[in-house]
C-alpha cells in the first residue's frame, strides 16, 4: 500500500555526487528516521543506502532477490526484508514472483523514471484524501482577515492512500493518522491531534497555543507540537495577533514605568525609536496615569507592524501569536498544500535526474 512521507529540504545544488544525491532524496522520502552525528554519507544514511547504492542504482531491471541484496549489501536477509518493505511502500522499488521467490527492481528502471511515478501517486493521492478536509473544515471570509506576516518552514506530510479504518475509530481519526498529524508514537485512545485540528477547523480566528490546551483539556506542549505538524503540513499557518499588541504595550509600558522610570522608557526601553509625537503621547499618559489600552492601540494606529513588535520586544513582553486553518475553507487550504507538494516533487525529479546522470 502507498505510503510515502515528503520532507522538502535544500536542494544539493552543484553537487554531483551520486552518495550525496541519493542521500538528499532518500531524506526527502522520509525513508532515513535517525542520523548519528559527525557521520559520513553512507553511515548517515545506512541500510537503505547501501541496499539502493549497491544494487538498484548498479542495475536497475537485474531483478533482486533478497539473498541477493543482502551479499551485496552486507545486510542480514531480516535487515533487507524490513527495508525493502518501506521503498516498496513509497513507490521506490517494486516486486515480482519469479519461480519460488520475489524479485525486485528499481520502479521505471531509473532514479528519474522511480520518482516520477512516485510523484504521479503522491499527486493523485494527496488530492484525494485533501478533499477528505471538505468535511471538516467550516468555511469562513473572516479567517484570512489578517494577512499571515510569518514565514512557515518546509514541508513535511504524510501521503498515504486509504486504509482500513482502525478499530475504535472514524474516518477522521484515520485521516488525521494518515496525514501524520498524531506523530509516529501514536498510542490508543490518544485524540489530542483531532480535537486540536476539530478546533482549528471549526474557528473563525486565530486561537493561541493556551486556547487550544484549554479546550482540548490536554497540556499546552502536546497542543503545541500537534500546531507544529500541521503547521509543516501546510494545513496551519502562524499568524500575529495585532488586537492583543496595544494589551501588552500598554501593560509593558506601566510595569517598567513603576520599576524604571521615563528616561529608561525613551532610552533602553525603545520609545525614543518612534516618531516624536507617538512617544510624548505614551509618555504623557504613563505620566498622568490616564493611559488606556484603546488609547495605546489609537496612539500606535499609525505605527508598522514591525516596529510595533520591536517596541513590545524591548518592553520585556512577547508578540502575541495565533494558529489558524491556512484558508477560507477546505479547497483554499487544498490548493495551499498541493502548491508545496508540487515544489518539492519537481525537486525530487530534477535531483533523481542528476543522480542517472551522475552514474551514467
Amino acid at each position: 500500500m502507498f505510503s510515502v512521507r515528503l520532507i522538502e529540504q535544500t536542494m544539493p545544488t552543484g553537487s554531483k555526487d551520486p552518495d550525496v544525491l541519493l542521500a538528499w532524496l532518500l531524506d526527502s522520502l522520509g525513508l532515513v528516521r535517525w542520523k548519528s552525528e559527525g557521520a559520513t554519507v553512507d553511515e548517515e544514511q545506512g541500510s537503505i543506502h547501501r541496499i539502493v547504492r549497491k544494487t538498484f542504482l548498479e542495475e536497475p531491471l537485474r531483478g533482486w532477490d533478497n539473498a541477493a541484496i543482502a551479499e551485496f549489501s552486507g545486510l542480514s536477509q531480516t535487515g533487507v526484508h524490513n527495508q525493502l518493505h518501506k521503498l516498496r511502500e513509497a513507490g521506490l522499488v517494486s516486486s515480482q514472483l519469479r519461480g519460488r521467490w520475489h524479485v525486485n527492481v528499481l520502479r521505471g528502471g531509473s532514479m528519474a523514471g522511480a520518482v516520477e511515478l512516485v510523484a504521479v501517486q503522491t499527486r493523485a493521492i494527496a488530492k484525494m484524501r485533501l478533499a477528505e478536509l471538505g468535511d471538516v473544515i467550516k468555511e469562513s471570509a473572516d479567517r484570512m482577515a489578517v494577512a499571515s506576516d510569518v514565514e512557515d518552514g518546509g514541508l513535511r506530510i504524510d501521503i498515504c492512500e486509504p486504509r482500513p479504518t482502525p478499530e475504535g475509530c472514524d474516518r477522521l481519526d484515520a485521516l488525521v493518522i494518515d496525514f501524520g498529524f498524531a506523530g509516529d508514537r501514536l498510542k490508543a485512545g490518544d485524540d489530542v491531534a483531532r480535537a486540536v485540528f476539530l478546533e482549528l477547523a471549526a474557528s473563525n480566528c486565530p486561537l493561541t497555543l493556551q486556547t487550544l490546551a484549554d479546550r482540548t483539556d490536554d497540556s499546552r506542549a502536546r497542543a503545541q507540537r500537534v500546531v507544529e505538524r500541521l503547521r509543516a503540513a501546510g494545513i496551519v499557518d502562524r499568524v500575529a495577533m495585532r488586537d492583543r499588541i496595544a494589551m501588552d504595550v500598554y501593560s509593558g509600558l506601566m510595569r517598567q514605568h513603576a520599576a524604571r522610570g521615563e528616561d529608561w522608557l525613551m532610552g533602553r526601553g525603545g520609545l525614543g525609536r518612534l516618531d516624536e509625537d507617538v512617544s510624548k503621547a505614551l509618555i504623557s499618559g504613563v505620566r498622568k496615569k490616564n493611559l488606556n489600552i484603546e488609547k495605546v492601540e489609537k496612539i500606535l494606529g499609525a505605527v508598522p507592524i514591525d516596529a510595533q513588535r520591536l517596541l513590545l520586544n524591548t518592553l520585556g513582553g512577547r508578540m502575541p501569536y495565533g494558529y489558524r486553518i491556512a484558508g477560507k475553507d477546505a479547497e483554499e487550504v487544498g490548493e495551499r498544500v498541493m502548491t508545496r507538494i508540487e515544489r518539492t516533487l519537481r525537486r525530487m525529479r530534477t535531483v533523481a535526474r542528476r543522480l542517472d546522470d551522475s552514474l551514467a
